[in-house]
Formats: structure tokens, sequence, C-alpha cells
């Protein structure tokens, strides 16, 4: 478990993240970033999450000795396109059928800082999607919210259930966190830094 004397607190007002954080039993605060979620251009797509993440947690100066810093982000990738957050009905519309019936990526990466310390990571799910037909591709956009996640959809609604045939990787990378690897990773680099003191 982490350390009860270590405040912990997460750069996202993602009500997803926020879930899952609370699953792994982590008490913790939320923190308002400060960064805006662009990267320079020939960036590599599978270093995008990553490289936002890192802003978000550069952003934040606020902290103090013992305190806990978790900021991340997650993009979905098709081939060498880079899928955010959709803007408007018509662009989840045309994500989700680029996306239909293939095999896309999905990348989370989280930032941590620890006592002036800084390490990030990436995990990378692979998501294998049936075929969505123009009817079933509408319904979802005007019945779902698809326009504050990446690639216009939520694995834990009904594009979950009935249209991903099968994922190799973390689920809840695929949601928004890799608890499983958050988990180690912070045990790890909190001992790291204690060792050092």
């Amino acid at each position: 478990m982490i350390p009860s004397n270590i405040e912990v607190f997460l750069a996202s007002n993602s009500p997803r993240r926020k879930e899952l954080l609370s699953d792994l039993g982590v008490v913790f605060s939320v923190i308002q970033h400060r960064a805006e979620e662009t990267w320079p251009t020939p960036l590599p797509p599978s270093e995008v999450a990553e490289f936002i993440a890192n802003k978000k947690a550069n952003s934040i100066n606020a902290l103090q000795y013992n305190q806990l810093l978790i900021a991340s982000d997650t993009v979905v990738c098709l081939g060498d396109d880079v899928l955010g957050k959709p803007t408007n009905e018509d662009e989840a519309i045309a994500m989700l059928k680029a996306l239909s019936g293939n095999v896309h990526h999905v990348y989370t990466g989280v930032a941590l800082r620890f006592n002036d310390q800084l390490m990030s990571f990436t995990e990378k799910t692979t998501v294998y999607m049936n075929p969505l037909n123009n009817d079933e591709i509408k319904r979802y956009v005007r019945s779902a919210e698809p326009f504050d996640k990446a690639g216009g959809y939520a694995i834990q609604e009904w594009i979950g259930t009935a249209k991903i045939e099968r994922i190799e990787g973390s689920y809840t990378n695929v949601v928004g966190l890799p608890t499983a690897q958050l988990y180690q990773h912070i045990l790890t680099f909190i001992n790291r830094q204690n060792d050092k003191i």
C-alpha cells in the first residue's frame, strides 16, 4: 500500500480516472493542470500520451515534500493517426467509422512527481473492434457522450460490450489508467526516492 504519510494528487477531472484510482484504494485530491494537450508533429504516435502527461505534471508547481502527483493522458492510434477527443458529432462519427472493423492501439502515458523527481511510462493495449454500421454509429454518438473520450468511445459502454472482440493488454488502460502498472510504478518510485534520503 502507499504509505499513509504521502499525500496524493491526481491532475485530472476524468470521472473514469478518479474511479479507477479510488478502486486502487488510493486516497487523493484532484488538482488542476495548466497544460495544453498538444505535441510536436514529428513525435511518434506511441510517445504522444506520455509527452502530454509530462506536460501536465510539469505545469503544476505547488508540490511539497511527501506529496505525490499523478498526471496522465490517453490517446487512440489507428496506424500513424492519433485520434484525440472529438469536438463535435461529425468528428465522433468519422472516428468511429475509421475504427470500425479495424485494430487500433490505446496508449496511456503516466507521469509521477514526488520530492522534486519526475518519472513517466507508457502502457499500450491493442483493441480489436468488430464492424459498426452507420446506424449503430449514429445511435451511439447521440446516446452516449463521446466528446470527452479519446477515439470517441468508451470501452465500458455499449461499444465495449457489443463491438470489442478482444483486447491484448490492460483493460483499465483503455478506460484511462493502467492501474496494475501504475500501482507498481508508484511503489518503486517512492521507495527509490526514500532510499536516497
